[in-house]
């Protein structure tokens, strides 16, 4: 079982709130920050990467970022474009991308169930980037930025969520980047706040789809502040954390894809064709459509890649797409042992297109670029069911959750 509860949002008067809703800190450089930033005075970035209002020479993980954020934070509410609300609620967030629909339930998770293992992840973290959260969730004593988790279908919950929009408007309905609809509904109803309480109390389970680093910083600012406040109840809020939960099979994965920066071999051609089939494509850009197929683009041509059986990798880790590309292309050919942390290969969400792999490798910032299957969903959950991780970037979702719309306050300070 697992416990959600309402909470005060912070959040958006409605006719700023497409102007201060933002996309996440994590998806945008501090260049593209800044470009924003300076385009839109109410934007969310001011908060959640306030490195943009200091001088360009300081560092994003310097203490006078988690400072300004927490002042950002303050003004934002003293001039009115976020406030908290009067009582403790549920919210539904609906995202509408190319006409697909997903609908996700906005909560408080507890830190008591990721310690527990009722919260699963599917991938490792890196120390700078959750020491870079922890900082910021510290210093503004708040979590702005929900975590976007999933869970197996459940008919009670489907039931409700349905009826629910199908009987209220939204508080906010506008579209934003990339042309996503985004639709906020509030749960004011103690029935159906109750109905909902008690239908997750049966699910067993939900997992992280997207944002693993803010987990643990939340949780262990959480765990920090539970040692700090012994006399606090167990209900304090920093015993919880911001979330949006979305049924599984609402979900999809795109492809996360490959750049590296390594010297081509002269046989590496014949090096590849020993462990896939190889086609030549040319110019049109090779999107694979099917799992064990990839796309390669060297020297301004595209080539299809299939894996050959005896190359596909046995087991729940081992057979993912990403897996085979790091067994048998990344890690022998061009000794890349830690994509984590080898700075010769970067990662390109698929909603970039694959446009993007070409720009980077034309302008000779890569020799070479890799377009991936995306994993499926299911692959998500039996990985995190088996208590395995997936290697790094091995999933990208789209539409991302905009920043801005909920803040959860920690109370703490």
């Amino acid at each position: 079982m697992v416990k959600i509860r309402g909470f005060k949002a912070i959040r958006p008067s409605v006719d700023v709130a497409k102007d201060v809703a933002s996309l996440p800190y994590d998806v945008l450089n501090t260049e593209e920050a800044r470009v924003l930033g300076d385009a839109n005075p109410l934007s969310f970035l001011h908060i959640d990467k306030a490195e943009i209002d200091l001088a360009k020479d300081v560092s994003p993980y310097d203490i006078s970022v988690y400072q300004k954020a927490a002042s950002n934070l303050a003004e934002f509410q003293d001039k009115g474009w976020l406030a908290k609300d009067a009582k403790p609620e549920l919210y539904l967030y609906q995202l509408v991308m190319n006409g697909r629909p997903q609908t996700g339930l906005v909560t408080c998770t507890a830190i008591d169930d990721y310690v527990s293992g009722a919260i699963k992840k599917h991938e490792l973290t890196r120390e700078e980037k959750e020491l870079d959260r922890i900082r910021h969730v510290d210093v503004t004593d708040a979590n702005t930025s929900p975590i976007f988790l999933t869970y197996r279908s459940d008919a009670t919950v489907n039931k409700v969520v349905d009826a629910w929009i199908s009987e209220h408007d939204p508080v906010y309905d506008f579209k934003s980047f990339h042309d996503v609809t985004h639709r906020i509904w509030t749960v004011d109803d103690a029935d159906v706040v109750n109905t909902l309480t008690e239908a997750f109390e049966a699910i067993p389970a939900l997992y992280i789809a997207d944002g693993h680093h803010r987990t643990e910083s939340a949780v262990k600012v959480g765990l920090r502040r539970r040692a700090e406040h012994t006399e606090a109840s167990a209900d304090a809020e920093f015993n919880f954390f911001l979330s949006v939960l979305f049924p599984q099979d609402q979900l999809e994965i795109l492809d996360y894809n490959r750049v590296v920066d390594v010297p081509i071999a002269a046989d590496f051609l014949d090096q590849i064709a020993t462990k896939f089939d190889v086609e030549k494509v040319g110019k049109e850009a090779y999107k694979p459509v099917t799992p064990n197929t990839f796309g390669m683009y060297l020297d301004g041509s595209w080539y299809g890649l299939k894996v050959k059986p005896e190359f596909a990798g046995d087991g729940v880790i081992a057979s993912l797409d990403v897996s085979i590309l790091a067994d048998q292309v990344l890690t022998p050919l061009f000794g890349i042992e830690d994509i984590r942390r080898d700075d010769r290969i970067n990662f390109v969400g698929g909603i970039r297109g694959l446009g993007e792999l070409e720009q980077l490798v034309d302008a000779g910032k890569y020799t070479i670029a890799f377009s991936m299957y995306p994993p499926t969903m299911d692959n998500l959950l039996d990985v995190a069911d088996a208590g395995e991780i997936m290697p790094p970037k091995s999933t990208w979702f789209e539409p991302k959750l905009l920043s801005g719309l909920f803040v959860h306050d920690l109370e703490s300070n």
